[in-house]
């Protein structure tokens, strides 16, 4: 069931698995997303609410789909005193790592009389949306709303599906709470994107979309580009543990199957040097695998996109990591502070024996919202910086500018811009 792969053709096809793994057709999926997103867009809320009694809940109303403040306070007043302290240190943590990734103007003045600078302004208004259904997800309330909050974000809209009865997960509602998040509406799937997209007679519209969802809300998020920002596509979840002899192999294996078990489509990679342990973790899978209890999934993941590869030494380990480019890196080796300086694609890095993955997804302050699919090449965290734009600022004297004018004539020049070029010949020559 576990694939254990010793040669390099071996891991070539296996690679070649992970390249696709997610990339399944939406054609279908993507007609009919189109055909919500424009159906609200044009109607509004008769669209919107017809899409939800069709698929959600026939009790909601535009007078009923809104959550108050009040209703959110009660509901994290009803959650265990466990899981409320749980979700007020998570808040607490998170905010404090972001905090660190804030920005500020700045601007570079000379003597000349030339200034330029950088202007740092948070969003007007953003909308996240958290998945709804039989699970609930307060980490992904807190992971999205917090940075747009420590950025500055003025207003935050969140929605989320209702049951059948209308009514939300108190660990849900909980979080935002805890998070501050301003609006809170019983809307989910494509037709929750496009009205925070387009905005309807109930729904504001907003700047940005973020947060995770199934097929129609990945696809809806997709339609709506350009209208509106979005955070990213998310893919599948995946796991990538880079691990030596030193490495405890119930550890690894509990951090292993700790990604398989999201969904058919995630991916649990370990890469090591010892053929010893590699047994040892083999073994510890399938033990645990009897124990738990998403074994459906679990069988899917582990037969499709999970292996065990050895290789000769960790400068091998790391170049293979950094073309996977996992979402999770675990280094569970002896020295892993000396390995993170041959890392240089991953999502999160967690080192050493202690920090196994979901200590990231819920309690450490940096954000679990990560680049998935190889796309940690070139993407990053969920951060402050999703929730800010920068603008450039100049201020020119004659003084700053004349040094500069007889160059920026030739380039214009060399570009056939010669309106550009006047804009400049003119002040040079001291026309009135």
């Amino acid at each position: 069931m576990l694939k254990k792969i010793e040669t390099h053709e071996a891991r070539a096809d296996f690679l070649k698995t992970l390249e696709v793994r997610g990339n399944m057709d939406t054609g279908i999926y993507a007609q009919a997303t189109r055909q919500i997103v424009d159906a609200v867009r044009q109607e509004g809320d008769a669209a919107l609410f017809r899409y939800t009694k069709q698929w959600d809940s026939e009790s909601l109303t535009p007078a009923n789909v809104k959550v108050s403040r009040e209703e959110t306070k009660a509901a994290f007043e009803r959650l265990p005193e466990s899981l409320q302290q749980a979700i007020t240190l998570a808040a607490a943590r998170i905010e404090r790592f972001h905090a660190q990734q804030k920005q500020k103007s700045w601007m570079d003045l000379k003597e000349t009389g030339e200034i330029l600078g950088q202007r740092v302004t948070p969003l007007e208004k953003v909308g996240v949306y958290v998945p709804g259904g039989k699970a609930a997800y307060p980490s992904s309330v807190l992971m999205n709303v917090i940075p747009a909050k420590v950025a500055g974000v003025k207003q935050i809209v969140m929605v989320t599906p209702a049951s059948k009865a209308g009514t939300l997960q108190d660990e849900v509602l909980a979080a935002a709470y805890v998070a501050g998040v301003d609006e809170v509406y019983k809307i989910g799937g494509a037709q929750a994107i496009a009205a925070l997209a387009f905005g309807t007679e109930t729904i504001p519209k907003v700047d940005k979309i973020v947060g995770p969802g199934n097929i129609y809300v990945a696809l809806a998020k997709r339609e709506v580009f350009g209208y509106v920002s979005i955070d990213s596509i998310a893919g599948p979840s995946e796991i990538l543990i880079i691990a030596d002899e030193s490495a405890n192999p119930t550890y690894v294996a509990a951090d292993f199957l700790s990604q398989a078990e999201h969904d058919e489509l995630a991916s649990a990679v370990l890469i090591t040097t010892s053929k010893n342990l590699a047994q040892e973790v083999q073994k510890e899978v399938m033990r645990f695998f009897e124990e738990l209890p998403r074994k459906e999934i679990l069988l899917e993941s582990l037969k499709n996109y999970c292996a065990i590869i050895l290789v000769e030494d960790l400068e091998e380990a790391c170049q293979l990591s950094n073309a996977i480019a996992p979402e999770h890196l675990e280094l569970a080796v002896n020295a892993p502070f000396e390995v993170l300086t041959k890392i240089t694609n991953a999502g999160a890095i967690f080192l050493g024996h202690y920090t196994p993955e979901p200590v990231g997804d819920y309690m450490a302050g940096p954000n679990h919202v990560l680049p998935t699919n190889g796309t940690a090449r070139f993407f990053s965290p969920l951060s402050v910086d999703d929730f800010i734009k920068k603008s450039s600022i100049l201020s020119f004297t004659k003084e700053a500018l004349m040094p500069l004018a007889d160059s920026i004539i030739a380039f214009a020049e060399s570009e056939r811009l010669f309106a550009h070029a006047l804009s400049v010949k003119v002040r040079k020559e001291g026309v009135n």
